[in-house]
């Protein structure tokens, strides 16, 4: 399924396609269309999505919002070149029967959840025009081009304060997205920001193996090995938000007291490059996290 102002979807199989609006009233008519047992598999599309996934949610469908990367090398190994909808809602369909059992279900924590994500992904362009307009400030120019940049970073502070008392008053309305930012906050290292982005783009985090929250997040160290020859081992994939803010709370941990502090010396202590080391404290972090959110949702069911 590809959710977008009118979504071709394949609805029995790979080659059986039907196009329905993007819109609640139609998305409601298709849930009562599946049958029982029936797994969605959809795509991200820069938020066209969302209502496709709560819509799902509110039905009780299990839906699986799969990685784009991962779909378009499934579809290539077939020789498949060409780029349509219809032939990425029949990729879709096929990678689902082919897959299903791999797949992790996505899961919309509390019905405030998207409204959290919105306002994080909102923020953070918010905060990339800020820097790209300080830098701007910066360089040499002529007056005028400084004080338009002037102005319109005074803009951007004041939108970035409105998102900052739009997320305080959402956390308010929601104890329990406030209470999972509480237990992020509680490892050293992990800041408010951190919390509130890991709450609002990894609302999965606790319902996860240890492996696959570090390959959600984008941490996991993939292998480049051939025969004899040992590759250097990278993090790549996951979701892209992610990983900066871990980098951060990662640089913040390895200096803070704790058992973290020393899990980063050490490994430096055995020889390990720094850069390494920080990495393997941004997975260590979320794997930590995984597991005291999981602790936290069992404690209360």
């Amino acid at each position: 399924m590809s959710a977008r102002q009118r979504s071709p979807c394949s609805t029995a199989g790979p080659d059986a396609l039907s196009v329905i609006d993007n819109t609640a009233p139609a998305i409601k008519a298709l849930c009562q269309d599946l049958g029982p047992g029936t797994l969605v598999v959809c795509e991200p599309t820069g938020g066209h999505e969302t209502l496709l996934l709560a819509e799902l949610a509110a039905a009780g469908i299990a839906c699986h919002r799969a990685d784009t990367l991962k779909v378009k090398a499934f579809l290539r190994s077939f020789g498949t070149l060409a780029k349509t909808d219809a032939i990425d809602a029949r990729a879709l369909a096929r990678y689902a029967q082919e897959r299903w059992q791999l797949l992790v279900p996505f899961a919309l924590s509390q019905a405030r959840q998207g409204e959290l994500a919105a306002l994080v992904a909102r923020r953070k362009d918010l905060v990339d025009l800020k820097v790209a307009e300080t830098n701007r400030l910066k360089a040499p120019g002529m007056a005028q081009v400084r004080a338009s940049c002037k102005v319109v970073l005074r803009c951007l502070q004041g939108q970035i304060a409105r998102i900052d008392a739009a997320i305080e008053a959402l956390l308010a309305k929601s104890p329990s997205l406030a209470r999972r930012i509480a237990v992020s906050r509680s490892l050293p290292g992990v800041g408010p920001r951190t919390a509130i982005t890991l709450a609002a783009m990894m609302p999965e985090l606790g319902s996860l193996t240890r492996r696959q929250a570090a390959s959600l997040a984008g941490v996991a160290p993939h292998p480049r090995d051939s025969g004899t020859l040992k590759g250097y081992r990278k993090m790549r994939g996951g979701r892209t938000t992610i990983r900066p803010v871990l980098f951060m709370a990662a640089l913040a941990a390895s200096r803070a007291k704790g058992e973290l502090r020393l899990f980063y010396q050490r490994l430096v202590q055995n020889g390990k490059k720094p850069i390494v080391a920080i990495a393997a404290l941004m997975r260590k972090i979320v794997v930590i996290l995984n597991a005291r959110l999981r602790d936290q949702t069992q404690q209360q069911s």
